[in-house]
């Protein structure tokens, strides 16, 4: 029989708080009949958004192929979906239930470069496009690529998304945590990555990267220009690989803020030096397509000889899911002007990240309101990170587990992500719909009023 003790240290040390204990008593909660709100993770669609009309059209036909010659098809498939299914199959070769390469199909790697280079006005090929099963899997890969032993190091921030801290405990790595200035709208500090730095190298720690999740989870921030040409810099002097986590750059709603792409920062300052991974994800912005799990990542001055052994850690999975792939490809080449499903795409897309920002805005202003909570302006992602003053000799988690039984909200302890010394913290998403989400920052904050 395989017991406890048998198990990896690894294994056993790794967590993972966004699905931890809070989640597990809602559950429970839940099948006794009690209604619970989750706030607790980054799924759209699990809270009510809709999935948009073109996507589940097109991933139909590509299922279903027979549905293209159907009587009435013309009638509930327009057109242009129509055609891109034939594309999708044509171009799969073997339709969805067949492996891919392990790159991926090379149209929708096309696709991608042809994306990167439009975002960026920078060149992109599809030679240096993965695609992977989720952002979350592409950054598995590629910090098994650097990870070289167990005094090897990565620079995460803090707060950060739990996939960093637990991944790099099951390889046996060096978490090297930077904080993020909460007092500046969590943007990036030199002094502070410097500091971290300084510290890991005192310990006998080999720093190999540094990881930034923009815009930020669980902070909610937009960095700017400035700060992500810092970031490179900074990069270069010490000679890291930058992981750019860049999943909610749809997500950006503060009025003068916008996303800017670590590759547009890094060709602009004419970088050859820096080795530098971009990852992306149809999980957020406005596809909210999680369950699909669909993703890519994107090289930039990675050796030929390092190329070929992030192929081999690829190929080990086959190929990431074919369905996957095809929503990864809709992300980047939606329906365009001219086309039957654009006008019906750009509504239904425009329409969820309206939504996104009022009930941004409605959240931050929301809690601000109630004494003992702090929270900065949700400038982009999906989620608020406030900071809470908390009883004597009580902590977060105590915090967000009573939130739980008294109020029915599923809200992670900020100790999950990371944080300052001497604060408190909870991440909440902002995905319920309007009138909930209303509902909920009243729950909080008459919560937050009562509990002692």
């Amino acid at each position: 029989m395989l017991r406890l003790q048998d198990l990896s240290k690894a294994v056993v040390e790794t967590e993972y708080a966004v699905r931890g204990p809070i989640v597990a008593r809602a559950r429970t909660l839940e099948a006794a009949g009690r209604e619970i709100t989750y706030c607790n993770i980054g799924n759209p669609q699990s809270l009510g958004q809709q999935p948009l009309s073109y996507v589940r059209q097109v991933l139909a036909l590509c299922e279903c192929p027979e549905l293209m010659g159907a009587p009435g098809a013309a009638r509930l498939f327009p057109q242009d979906a129509i055609a891109t299914a034939r594309r999708v199959l044509e171009g799969s070769q073997h339709g969805l239930g067949a492996y891919s390469e392990s790159r991926g199909m090379r149209f929708v790697c096309e696709a991608v470069a042809d994306f990167i280079r439009a975002r960026d006005g920078v060149e992109a090929s599809a030679d240096a496009v993965y695609l992977t099963d989720g952002a979350s899997k592409g950054v598995q890969t590629v910090l098994r690529l650097v990870v070289a032993g167990p005094d090897d190091g990565v620079m995460i921030p803090i707060p950060q998304y739990p996939l960093y801290s637990a991944t790099l405990t099951l390889y046996g790595a060096r978490q090297v945590g930077y904080h993020l200035d909460e007092a500046h709208d969590w943007q990036l500090g030199r002094p502070l990555l410097e500091r971290s730095l300084a510290q890991a190298r005192a310990q006998g720690v080999r720093t190999r990267a540094i990881c930034v999740i923009n815009p930020g989870n669980p902070t909610g921030s937009v960095l700017d220009p400035g700060n992500v040409a810092m970031v490179l810099d900074f990069a270069r002097e010490h000679d890291l690989v930058v992981l750019a986590d860049e999943v909610y750059q749809d997500n950006v709603y503060a009025a003068g803020r916008r996303f800017t792409s670590f590759a547009k920062v890094l060709h602009e300052r004419g970088m050859r030096d820096v080795s530098l991974f971009s990852f992306h994800s149809v999980s957020k912005g406005y596809l909210g397509e999680c369950g699909h799990r669909g993703g890519y990542f994107e090289h930039r001055n990675v050796p030929p000889d390092v190329v070929a052994q992030l192929t081999k850690l690829q190929s080990v999975n086959l190929c990431a899911n074919t369905p996957g792939q095809v929503v990864t490809y809709l992300l980047v080449r939606p329906p365009r002007e001219g086309e039957p499903s654009h006008a019906r795409y750009v509504r239904e897309r425009d329409g969820i990240l309206t939504a996104l920002r009022e009930r941004a805005q409605l959240v931050a202003e929301g809690l601000n309101r109630v004494p003992g909570i702090r929270c900065n302006e949700v400038a982009g992602a999906m989620y608020a990170f406030p900071s809470i003053e908390l009883p004597p000799g009580r902590t977060d988690e105590e915090y967000c587990m009573a939130l739980l039984e008294a109020k029915g909200i599923c809200v992670v302890a900020g100790s999950g992500f990371g944080q300052q010394p001497g604060t408190a913290h909870f991440r909440t998403t902002i995905l319920p719909p309007t009138e909930k989400i209303a509902r909920v920052v009243e729950a909080i904050a008459d919560f937050h009023r009562t509990w002692r």
